[in-house]
């Protein structure tokens, strides 16, 4: 027995949060889903002149700059995001498995288009996973490096200093979120203000920067640059950094919060600052060798600067490591990955889990990544690359939303998404660029992730074939067990199955073997729908078949984890009663053998293998007492 991954269609889906109010989601969202985008001012601007795919400081070029960070908010981000991707929410949640859950129930005819923009969806998906590596990495290294600007004796307790802050978040992982959660939003308030007066201050010197807003000086920055200009495009974009963990963290907040947030304290925190960088660099030129950011601070309030921007790099990296968590159950309730270990953190907030595999990965990933490139500005490359891929694949996604979901006409549907895949495409292409120089990290991580992904999937498919030829049709079981009236045993025997079709080939092995039967016996199936939660009142579906035979069909969305118990309490308030520890339950394990003729290559079968061999155990996984589960194995050839 593995983890659902059959997609049904239930109606609805429990949606609290947004009872809650206005103020205290925007806070909360500021806190949770902004952090990564917030600490982009500490490594954006000084990317754009700094080492050798750095300008010179000149006033044309320092305006280029801002004018392409200051348009790339906007439409990126203001418009792009906040205004429109945003709308494409599926019951309320968003980020990428929720966009091809929309066009699911779409596509069931149309095979060949669903395996593509599956096999986009997963990239995506796989790349987000990078940039969940070299999030923490680039983020807390940057902050620390802002100890440089004090003293050059800090210069070797960089690295040591970055590698035990991350082990010391990823150490506290398992505690939860909920405690270090409330002090999120006030410390981020905090944050955006600093950002916000430290560049006013600047710009208050240096009004001219302002004219940066118009996008003239954009035309001006290329026509002086030419190529080079397009290879700066690649730290430009580290600007909006956080978008897509935006839209992911929709269902947390709701659309309103998350827009209010953005454009009164967001934004202009943001927008402030980076004028007022760029503000310091018209009149220090030379101060790209440092930091512009740490230098916008008066010396005595460095080492507070620095100790602010650690903590807010922490929770960027906090928020990043938790959506990594979201997405991998989502990843498994879809059937993309194998079963993992899932821990609830908190009794009252469903979204608030922990993964210890997935957590010790990442750790030994992000440290890994600041011991081997040591400085921030090396890792700049393979972050935007991660970031502007995935962004692409998002833009091509919702076009096939507003055609397939939402009806719009061709041409309106084809306007947006080209003005979208304008910025996309320019970001993405001065990143293939960089590839050499860090970007190639980003590449290796996500076409890991992507084939095991893909494997799983496929293997799982390959399985689930198997089990369909060896499934004998329900009204054939329900003939022969009146004709032939084999003995029944007192209690209740629960045959867990992935598909809800037919009789399961456990019990057929069991019937088999035993020549018995419960007097009672449930056919139950744990189903992944194409929504994010379902409501209690409609996860169970309960048929009749008569002769004590009874087929159960739990829902669950794809943020949800499964719980026998809970389920079985469930059944009891639609008048089949039972008693968890009196009842047995059977469970499917394989031996599986790479010498099938299936068309699967080779080496993929031995990966999907040692995935499932390496799965979490189904007993723990959908929380059935270990001592009422009787294991049918059987081998298999795929």
């Amino acid at each position: 027995m593995d983890a659902p991954a059959i997609p049904v269609s239930p109606p609805s889906r429990v949606d609290d949060h947004h009872k809650a109010p206005l103020a205290h989601l925007a806070l909360a969202a500021l806190g949770i889903i902004y952090g990564d985008i917030g600490t982009s001012p500490l490594y954006t601007i000084k990317e754009c002149f700094f080492g050798s795919h750095g300008v010179p400081t000149t006033p044309a070029n320092i305006l280029g700059i801002l004018s392409m960070v200051f348009w790339s908010l906007i439409f990126v981000i203001s418009i792009k995001y906040i205004l429109f991707i945003l709308r494409a929410d599926n019951k309320g949640e968003g980020g990428m498995f929720s966009l091809l859950a929309m066009l699911r129930g779409r596509l069931k005819n149309e095979k060949r288009r669903w395996a593509v923009l599956t096999l986009l969806t997963a990239s995506g998906a796989a790349l987000l996973y990078g940039d969940g590596v070299i999030t923490p990495a680039i983020s807390v290294l940057s902050a620390v490096e802002g100890l440089n600007m004090a003293t050059d004796a800090a210069a070797p307790f960089v690295v040591p200093l970055t590698c035990l802050i991350l082990g010391a978040l990823f150490f506290f992982q398992r505690h939860g979120t909920e405690v270090i959660g409330r002090v999120f939003g006030p410390v981020m308030v905090l944050w955006f203000g600093t950002l916000g007066v430290l560049g006013l201050l600047a710009v208050v010197k240096q009004p001219v920067v302002l004219a940066a807003i118009n996008p003239a000086h954009v035309i001006t920055y290329f026509a002086d640059n030419h190529l080079h200009g397009a290879v700066s495009l690649a730290s430009v974009v580290l600007c909006i950094t956080g978008g897509e963990a935006l839209y992911a963290d929709m269902g947390h907040f709701g659309r309103l919060p998350i827009r209010l947030t953005w454009y009164l304290v967001v934004l202009p925190g943001l927008l402030l600052n980076y004028f007022g960088q760029g503000a310091y660099l018209l009149t220090h030129p030379a101060g790209i060798d440092t930091n512009p950011f740490f230098a916008l601070a008066p010396n005595g309030l460095l080492y507070p600067l620095v100790a602010l921007a650690t903590l807010a790099t922490i929770i960027a990296s906090q928020a990043m490591i938790s959506g990594v968590y979201s997405m991998t159950q989502q990843a498994i309730q879809l059937g993309f990955t194998p079963r993992m270990r899932i821990v609830h953190t908190s009794e009252k907030a469903k979204g608030q889990i922990y993964i210890p595999t997935v957590n010790w990965m990442l750790m030994i990933a992000c440290l890994t990544l600041v011991l081997a490139f040591r400085e921030s500005s090396r890792l700049a490359a393979a972050y935007g690359f991660a970031v502007t891929a995935s962004m692409t694949i998002t833009s091509i996604v919702y076009f096939q939303v507003t055609r397939i979901k939402w009806n719009w006409p061709l041409w309106q549907g084809l306007a947006l998404v080209c003005l979208f895949l304008f910025f996309d495409s320019s970001f993405l292409g001065a990143n293939i660029l960089k590839i050499k120089d860090g970007g190639w990290i980003t590449i290796c991580i996500a076409t890991v992730i992507l084939v095991a992904m893909i494997t799983w999937r496929d293997g799982r498919a390959i399985l689930a074939k198997h089990y369909d030829l060896m499934r004998l049709p329900t009204d054939v079981f329900l003939n022969d067990l009146a004709k032939y009236s084999p003995q029944r045993t007192a209690g209740t025997a629960v045959f867990m199955s992935i598909n809800p079709v037919g009789i399961p080939h456990t019990l057929l092995h069991h019937l088999k073997h035993n020549e018995a039967l419960h007097e009672r016996v449930l056919l139950f199936s744990v189903l992944s729908a194409e929504t994010p939660t379902i409501a209690d009142e409609e996860r169970i579906q309960l048929e009749d078949l008569g002769q004590g035979i009874y087929r159960v069909r739990a829902h669950y969305g794809f943020m949800e984890s499964p719980n026998m118990p809970k389920l079985l309490e469930l059944l009891g308030k639609k008048g089949l009663a039972i008693d968890i520890y009196t009842t047995s339950f059977f469970l499917g394990r394989e031996t599986l053998l790479a010498t099938g003729t299936s068309p699967m290559a080779a080496w993929r079968k031995h990966l999907f293998i040692f995935m499932s061999r390496n799965a979490w155990n189904a007993t723990s996984f959908f929380k059935v007492p270990p001592d009422r589960v009787v294991e049918l194995g059987n081998q298999v050839e795929i």
